[in-house]
């Protein structure tokens, strides 16, 4: 009898007596948030608290993965610009500055609008985050549509290698083709530069493309009050993801319209 009394002892949790307005409350250390059936809480994490950290941290991580793949096409771009080097300036003065410019600025005023959904979902203002989601979704789908644009330009003029690779071939550019040869540079060369060019575009418009799909589920569950009741973090997590896409675009358009100069 005293062996199991002993077990019982030692298995079952100790509760905690207090005082209360005189009254004495009986309360067990078991169970955290749980015990108050927080929503938003995961089971398996102690508070929100550390949910809150260990989330964080795992974006973090997730993002460093996205930089490491990134950084593998601006070392393929350093290697071969070193290799090339008048092949890319050539290259480069195909670009629409212009256009770049103005992608570039679309993506710096998102990321501001982004910022403000991420301060209005901390308040619980849900009109606030709503607007300033629809305004950073439009800006985004902007982008993309002046992408297109450009995209279609050198699919037109014939500067995509392997769908349309054609530009030099054509009688009216046989001026560039001469020029060309006296820089010391081939067709084949400028080809490189611009199968760069799209890889390094091609994969960012695909972040943005997964942006844009994140900002339109965000936009549903907002209406649905699902993060203006104290669940902010996930439009915080995806204010992370945003402003890495705009980081990239901010390398990648001096590193691909602006290495020549501005020429026209």
């Amino acid at each position: 009898m005293a062996a199991k009394a002993n077990t019982l002892t030692l298995e079952t949790p100790i509760p905690v007596a207090e005082h209360v307005g005189g009254e004495q409350h009986i309360e067990s250390h078991e169970g955290g948030d749980h015990a108050h059936d927080n929503p938003y809480l995961h089971h398996h994490f102690d508070d929100m608290e550390q949910q809150r950290e260990s989330t964080t941290l795992a974006m973090w991580a997730f993002l460093a993965t996205e930089v490491m793949m990134f950084g593998g096409l601006f070392l393929a771009y350093t290697l071969y610009r070193w290799s090339f080097g008048n092949a890319y300036v050539i290259g480069s003065h195909h670009m629409n500055w212009k256009l770049g410019a103005i992608n570039t600025g679309v993506l710096l005023v998102s990321s501001l609008t982004m910022a403000m959904a991420v301060h209005s979902a901390a308040l619980r203002d849900k009109k606030k985050l709503i607007g300033y989601l629809v305004v950073t979704f439009i800006l985004g789908a902007t982008f993309l549509v002046i992408k297109y644009f450009e995209w279609s330009h050198d699919f037109h003029i014939g500067l995509v290698p392997s769908l349309a690779w054609n530009y030099y071939d054509r009688p009216g550019n046989a001026a560039e083709l001469l020029s060309l040869r006296d820089a010391g540079v081939t067709p084949d060369n400028i080809k490189l530069f611009f199968v760069i060019y799209f890889c390094m575009t091609g994969l960012h418009a695909i972040h943005m493309i997964i942006g844009l799909i994140m900002l339109t589920v965000f936009l549903l569950m907002a209406r649905k009050n699902a993060f203006t009741t104290g669940n902010d973090q996930p439009i915080e997590i995806g204010g992370l993801y945003w402003h890495l896409i705009d980081i990239i675009w901010v390398f990648l358009f001096p590193l691909l319209y602006l290495i020549g100069g501005i020429k026209h």
